[in-house]
């Protein structure tokens, strides 16, 4: 398949991948560098050896590229937003599906295929990336207090690299039979209060796959949704999963969800907390929009 793009000449091109994680695939990588390169870009391909590498690559001061393409899951995006927040004039950032879960692609509808995934980056089309921030700390999908954060703090890396999704269902099985969940309160904008044992503060429409949490919302669009289930018990967890199943979580019963600007979680005790699907310590937890955003390349 031969790829074809305008001004695609000597665009400086870094990717970044994590050969530990379960998504690696190095042919996949060369065949994309390869049509890169045949195209005129300068590509360089840059495997991690340690966590956090992918965030300080983006921080550096001395990174001098235009496109920073990360292959990995939402985690790896997060990184790199993360070390871009302190860059004067940050790369367009591109996303190579991989990794256990990558549901910004599934946002965004980028291709898989290799050809595909060269051509959307040679193409240079941009849509701005916005996202949200935990305590400061920016998340590009969602925050949440609750039985899902307690699975990712308590997911053995080694199951996941080994199962895949299969050890979220594990290990949530394992959690949900011992586990007595608290109740965590949600203040919306120094107003409103809402209570429940999951509470997820999101800024897509997708939640955990191709299930739709919030048909409103949009990585694209400057705004964030809380859905507050208000019960965890088994009914009401089935209840949970039928909807998300059928896309209509959203309209459950026991679930709301209300858009806001600012919102506090709060718990009793210290409660679970994810972003993007990695561990972010305990409530309290302050969460609130972006305030600029990304320039993120799509098909």
């Amino acid at each position: 398949m031969q790829v074809l793009a305008r001004n695609a000449n000597g665009k400086r091109i870094l990717m970044v991948a994590n050969p530990t994680s379960g998504g690696y695939r190095p042919k996949k990588l060369a065949k994309i560098k390869t049509y890169l390169e045949t195209a005129g870009c300068d590509v360089k391909l840059h495997l991690t050896t340690r966590a956090g590498e992918i965030e300080d690559i983006a921080a550096n001061p001395a990174l001098n590229v235009d496109i920073m393409a990360i292959a990995g899951g939402d985690g790896s995006i997060n990184e790199a937003l993360t070390g871009l927040q302190s860059a004067a004039n940050p790369p367009h950032l591109a996303v190579i599906p991989a990794g256990t879960a990558n549901v910004l692609a599934l946002e965004l509808k980028l291709p898989k295929r290799p050809w595909a995934i060269a051509r959307s980056i040679l193409n240079q089309r941009t849509r701005p990336l916005h996202y949200g921030l935990a305590n400061g700390h920016p998340f590009v999908l969602m925050a949440s207090a609750g039985l899902d954060a307690e699975v990712v703090h308590g997911l053995p890396l080694d199951l996941k690299r080994r199962l895949g999704k299969l050890a979220y269902v594990l290990t949530a099985l394992k959690i949900g039979f011992t586990r007595q969940g608290a109740n965590v309160s949600v203040e919306i904008d120094g107003g409103k209060e809402l209570i429940g044992k999951l509470v997820v503060a999101t800024n897509g429409r997708f939640y955990g796959g191709p299930f739709v949490i919030c048909p409103d919302a949009s990585v694209t669009t400057s705004g964030l949704h809380v859905l507050v289930l208000k019960n965890d018990d088994p009914i009401s967890a089935i209840r949970f999963c039928l909807a998300l199943l059928m896309g209509r979580v959203h309209r459950a019963k026991g679930v709301t969800v209300t858009a806001f600007k600012t919102a506090r979680f709060l718990a009793q005790i210290p409660v679970a907390m994810q972003i993007d699907g990695d561990p972010f310590g305990v409530t309290p937890v302050t969460i609130e929009t972006g305030r600029d955003h990304l320039d993120i390349l799509v098909s």
